[in-house]
């Protein structure tokens, strides 16, 4: 077991959230006039969550990565980690914060060329003080066995591939034992396989309590987290549409995350009803939602349950026909949903060959398992 920092670092907020950026604006001034690279984020990650941030080139990650870490200060709006301000310290007061609870994985690197790969690991150990001197060469070793690295503790950097600097620098970022590990593009410049073996190392940290927050264009890797916070614009797109819609457009999914109405139904309460004419497309946000077929001797059957993230109301919508199920949130649990118009979910099918290719299928499946559990056609 490597050894912690005997320091409490990171102070407890009173609840299991870690990291909160409240209404964070960031402008940029230009010859050619303002430019709004965060336009009010609201994010909230907690203690032990492994979350990948993703976005096109220009949406904003790397802007609201810097929010995170203090090397850039947003223009209005709080950062938060555990009870600190970020956005409230000053520059000595960010260097020591910053080595103390941020180890930060970059795409290329940055090893120091000069500086072994042993003496690159106990680098942040010596300006930190964390550690007592006599204790940090041997940490270090503890940390490049970590990531497998430790029969080259005593080469050069330039020496080693690609991968293997990576691994070096994140032994290098877990040197002060943060309780965050914030890594910007780290598979960037690395290959398939050898991206995948660090991507592994990020997975088992995370089982070991570290919190991750990533950065990536890789979409594969992205999925494999357990939370994914789209950019798009500058703004955050709502979660459960990038997990209900994840083949739309970053535009179009933050278009829906605007126009979408937050609704609320009571336990046991009727959202859609059966012979009726659906009006909205509903995404689930909280709760569950119970959906009913009535058999031809009026017994109830329950077709499906469905969970925050998913979606119903598309067969009326998208056959024009009357609902041939009833939908209710379940006796138990109020559940919470955002509502998508008619005229919206006919633009999402105008607008996205691919949206309207996934609920063709969706909908003839649904119809399938239907018509199956009543012996009917539905």
């Amino acid at each position: 077991m490597i050894q912690t920092i005997n320091q409490q670092k990171i102070p407890s907020n009173g609840n299991n959230r870690l990291i909160k950026l409240e209404q964070v604006v960031k402008v940029f001034q230009s010859a050619a006039g303002e430019y709004r690279a965060l336009k009010g984020i609201d994010i909230e990650i907690n203690r032990g969550e492994f979350v990948a941030i993703i976005g096109r080139s220009g949406s904003g990650k790397s802007t609201l990565i810097n929010m995170i870490t203090g090397i850039d200060r947003p223009t209005s709006g709080e950062v938060l980690v555990g009870s600190t301000a970020v956005h409230n310290l000053n520059e000595n007061q960010m260097a020591r914060w910053r080595g103390r609870n941020l180890g930060i994985v970059f795409q290329f690197f940055q090893l120091l060329p000069n500086l072994s790969v042993l003496d690159n690991v106990r680098l942040p150990m010596d300006l930190c003080r964390a550690f007592p001197s006599r204790e940090r060469r041997n940490r270090a070793m503890k940390l490049l066995e970590l990531v497998d690295m430790n029969d080259h503790a005593h080469k050069l950097p330039s020496s080693l591939s690609g991968g293997q600097q990576q691994r070096v620098a994140i032994a290098r970022a877990l040197a002060n034992d943060p309780p965050v590990l914030i890594a910007d593009e780290p598979t960037g410049n690395l290959d398939s396989k050898t991206a995948d073996s660090v991507f592994k190392l990020f997975e088992r940290l995370t089982s070991e309590g570290k919190t991750i927050v990533m950065v990536t264009h890789d979409s594969s890797l992205a999925r494999r987290v357990g939370r994914t916070i789209l950019i798009a614009d500058g703004e955050v797109v709502n979660e459960y549409v990038v997990r209900a819609l994840p083949i739309l457009s970053p535009s179009l999914m933050l278009e829906v995350s605007h126009k979408a109405r937050p609704v609320y139904f009571a336990p046991g309460e009727t959202i859609i009803r059966k012979d009726s004419p659906s009006q909205m497309f509903y995404i689930i946000t909280s709760g569950t939602a119970e959906v009913t077929l009535s058999r031809p001797n009026g017994t109830d059957v329950v077709a499906n349950r469905m969970v925050p993230g998913q979606y119903f109301g598309e067969i009326s919508l998208f056959t024009s026909r009357k609902t041939v199920a009833a939908v209710r949130a379940i006796p138990e649990a109020p559940l919470e949903a955002l509502a998508v118009d008619q005229s919206m979910f006919r633009r999402l099918l105008d607008e996205s060959p691919d949206f309207r290719t996934v609920i063709q299928s969706v909908v003839t499946t649904r119809l399938e398992q239907n018509r199956s559990l009543i012996g009917e056609r539905v």
